[in-house]
């Protein structure tokens, strides 16, 4: 497998980053990923929704990590959960944390502070102006996410095949695609259009070290090209399996329903019922539209192997 920019930059063997999955990006996921030579990323809340006990479960999910793996993992941070507090930031450089990806916000809020403690940063976007701006506050690399991806999207809806390489042309630093790639043939496809790495999400939580709950990696397994929908536009699109939960907001959103009413829909805690307590029927199950391309829960260290002996393989068949 060809070498990268993204490897040297982080110290990595493959350009294979997991994605910060919240509630489910825990340290054995993150260690496994690692092992296997590419970038395991830990979520601070990992298996804990309870927000008052985040900082703590940050520390013990990283020491975790450390006690499993030698290698280089790192830290996920939505600026959407942290605002200006850079508590947990903290913890992470504490512990010796050296990369961190983040996102839904400005990078330049946290950047310039991460960069002063030796934290390599990569800032996720979803559009080349983003990416200028991610750029131009000093971040080490760009996370090019297209709305086939699971979980919050952005309002713009480009996809990935589309985005990649108006972001490659437009920044000098390395770009990592994201959303509908969960294998070789995705992977190839990303360093084609420029990418120098690739982030995947949907593909490690059907694997034996997410915490995940059982009945939402089956859901994974057993969906089809057409089980995932963007549902809340007029608040945040969002990507998840079709279930009972997405039908109701669909039809409140067709019949004109307030940003209030959809909001009374959205209750805390529909999130962690899916991915914790596996109510998969009413519960929040964020999943990439790439999930009807899953087809068995595998460990992590393979879902990497499978990518790099599948990559020489292709390339020679193109």
């Amino acid at each position: 497998m060809r070498k990268t920019r993204v490897c040297e930059l982080l110290g990595i063997e493959y350009p294979i980053i997991q994605g910060g999955m919240s509630l489910i990006a825990n340290a054995e996921l993150a260690a496994s990923v690692s092992e296997a030579g590419g970038l395991g990323i830990i979520s601070p809340n990992a298996g804990e929704p309870d927000w008052g006990k985040v900082a703590e479960n940050l520390r013990n999910q990283i020491r975790k990590a450390k006690s499993l793996t030698d290698k280089p993992f790192g830290v996920n941070f939505s600026i959407q959960n942290i605002g200006e507090d850079r508590s947990l930031i903290d913890i992470a450089i504490e512990e010796g944390v050296r990369v961190v990806t983040i996102g839904a916000g400005s990078p330049a809020l946290h950047t310039k502070y991460l960069k002063e403690h030796k934290v390599k940063v990569l800032h996720v976007v979803a559009s080349v102006r983003h990416a200028r701006g991610a750029e131009k506050n000093g971040v080490d690399a760009v996370i090019a996410e297209g709305y086939e991806s699971g979980g919050l999207n952005s309002p713009d809806e480009i996809t990935t095949f589309v985005l990649i390489p108006q972001v490659v042309d437009a920044v000098s630093i390395p770009v990592v695609a994201a959303g509908g790639i969960c294998d070789a043939k995705g992977f190839v496809a990303a360093l084609a259009l420029g990418a120098e790495g690739v982030q995947m999400g949907t593909r490690f939580i059907a694997t034996r070290e997410c915490i995940a709950n059982q009945s939402y990696k089956e859901a994974i397994v057993e969906a089809t090209d057409t089980s995932t929908v963007i549902t809340g536009r007029r608040l945040i699109p969002t990507r998840g399996l079709k279930n009972e939960l997405t039908k109701r907001i669909q039809e409140k959103e067709s019949a004109g329903a307030s940003r209030e009413e959809l909001l009374a829909i959205l209750s805390p805690g529909l999130t962690a019922a899916a991915a914790l307590r596996g109510d998969i029927v009413h519960g929040q199950a964020l999943a990439g539209a790439v999930a009807g391309m899953i087809k068995e829960i595998m460990s992590a260290s393979d879902v990497v192997r499978s990518i790099v002996e599948g990559y020489d393989r292709i390339v020679a068949g193109l």
